[in-house]
């Protein structure tokens, strides 16, 4: 066994033992707690009654772990499956409160909103991102319980070290956001394969990746942690609903996303996992859109998407007009969606549509 292995079978072993999520953090000096184990199932019977803040080391053969275990503030109690208690929506974001999150792509646009609620609601947020310089920013700016981390989301070593970083760091994971994406927009019939390909590498395999990886501290935290559901949920778009015109690298993307989160959802369940989905509608106001070289508005005026489009305000005035709501997407509408997510006990391989009514939902 080795300690990536065993921290969060730990970990799993106290929130089970505690009711609600815990987090892990390498100590030093004396250990109040100390145990000696040789697999999952004996840690989860020989855990002693614990109050937390303490020192715990933990053996296994030659290997021995030395953390400091406690609850960060506002901690909820674990959610099941069976008849849950239902909270007032207006302070459902305390759902999150005590656990430990990350979202890749955090550190700008709709990644950065999701950081910012998530660290607000009382998590540990990590922020996964090839831009450190950014991610590095936005977590000297929240201070505690915010933790950079720089990871391309396309590169398996990269994932693999951002998953091992976070068990180091923690010691284990409640809640995984694959937020990351690209969007390059172009005709089929004249967009080169580099594009495509990237669309595909950062929209549609790196969520492969990053729930490998992440999935696997969630499985064996499982191991020891009794009836504690985690989730995994990915930031995917309305044109994983609908195809989007000249955009088909990134819908194509999208729509991959979906039939991965419906498959892993059926896998993981058995793990007690829930993985599901939110499809947001245009977030006009974010770097995606709104970027004055690369952004989509630009690409779009560019490509003569908007007929009659003469500048990018037209550009928008296009785009917000398709929405019966007439805006688009804002960093709140999808932590709302979030937020249930998270509180619904029993939904998994759900696509949530979060578009002010331009995607419904059909049989």
């Amino acid at each position: 066994m080795t300690e990536l292995e065993l921290l969060p079978l730990l970990r799993g072993a106290l929130i089970n033992r505690l009711g609600a999520p815990v987090v892990l953090q390498p100590a030093e000096g004396e250990a109040d707690v100390a145990i000696t184990i040789d697999d999952a199932a004996e840690l989860a019977t020989t855990l002693p009654e614990v109050a937390l803040p303490t020192i715990i080391r933990v053996t296994s053969g030659d290997l021995s772990v030395l953390v400091r275990a406690e609850q960060l503030p506002g901690a909820q109690p674990v959610v099941t499956s069976r008849e849950p208690e239902a909270g007032h929506a207006s302070t459902r974001g305390a759902v999150v409160a005590g656990r430990v999150a990350l979202v890749t792509g955090g550190a700008q646009g709709f990644g950065e909103e999701i950081v910012r609620a998530l660290h607000a609601s009382g998590a540990w947020v990590f922020i996964a991102d090839l831009n450190i310089d950014g991610a590095t920013a936005l977590a000297d700016e929240l201070g505690e319980r915010a933790t950079p981390i720089k990871v391309n989301v396309a590169d398996e070593a990269s994932v693999e070290e951002m998953a091992a970083t976070v068990v180091r760091t923690t010691g284990g994971i409640d809640l995984v956001v694959s937020n990351a994406g690209i969007a390059r927009a172009g005709s089929v019939l004249e967009q080169p394969l580099s594009e495509f390909q990237l669309s595909t590498d950062v929209n549609y395999v790196a969520f492969f990746l990053v729930t490998k990886h992440l999935g696997r501290i969630l499985r064996q935290q499982h191991q020891t942690a009794g009836t504690w559901w985690t989730d995994v949920i990915q930031i995917n778009s309305k044109s994983g609903l609908e195809g989007s015109n000249r955009n088909g690298a990134y819908a194509g993307s999208k729509f991959g996303g979906i039939g991965l989160v419906q498959s892993f959802a059926l896998e993981l369940v058995d793990h007690n996992v829930k993985v599901n989905a939110i499809c947001p509608g245009n977030f006009l106001d974010g770097p995606l859109w709104s970027h004055p070289e690369n952004g989509l508005f630009v690409q779009y005026l560019r490509s003569g998407k908007v007929p009659g489009a003469k500048d990018v305000a037209d550009v928008r005035r296009f785009y917000e007009s398709k929405v019966p709501m007439r805006r688009g997407t804002h960093g709140p509408d999808v932590m709302r969606a979030l937020y249930y997510l998270v509180e619904q006990a029993y939904e998994t391989g759900q696509a949530l549509p979060v578009t002010g009514g331009q995607v419904m939902l059909s049989s």
